[in-house]
């Protein structure tokens, strides 16, 4: 069993914004030379966190139309009273996506359907340069 770790950065407008990551994965899978295992996808901090979405223009408006519905932008939020940053909405949004996301891949490759991206979600209140994280396990 062979454990791989690679880094890479994303730039984010925040408010979740979404980026497919789905190729730079795949890319480091294809490099590690690993076979079969599991590829972990992590994305450091309290405000973004990371899915899988058919990513197309509909679905990434959809599901930014979600989130706000479940965390408004404009709710009152605790943290905001206690730290003023006004991103409350943001750590809410992550917490409800998660930091991580398992994917297993077969023969090299990501085992994701045909419609299916591993996305980014930075749910902060500015624009951010988020470093990603991706652990490899396999053979």
């Amino acid at each position: 069993m062979a454990v791989a770790t690679y880094k890479f950065e994303v730039s984010t407008q925040g408010y979740s914004d979404i980026i497919d990551v789905s190729d730079q994965v795949q890319d480091l899978v294809k490099r590690s030379g690993l076979k079969e295992g599991l590829a972990t996808v992590f994305v450091p901090g309290a405000t973004a966190g990371v899915t899988t979405i058919e990513y197309e223009a509909g679905l990434v408006s959809d599901l930014k139309a979600a989130l706000e519905k479940l965390a408004p932008q404009g709710a009152s939020y605790a943290h905001d009273s206690r730290w003023g940053d006004g991103n409350g909405f943001s750590h809410i949004r992550a917490a409800l996506l998660k930091a991580s996301l398992t994917v297993p891949f077969s023969k090299g490759r990501l085992t994701t359907g045909t419609w299916q991206q591993i996305v980014i979600v930075d749910c902060d209140n500015r624009a951010r340069r988020r470093q990603i994280i991706v652990q490899l396990t396999g053979e």
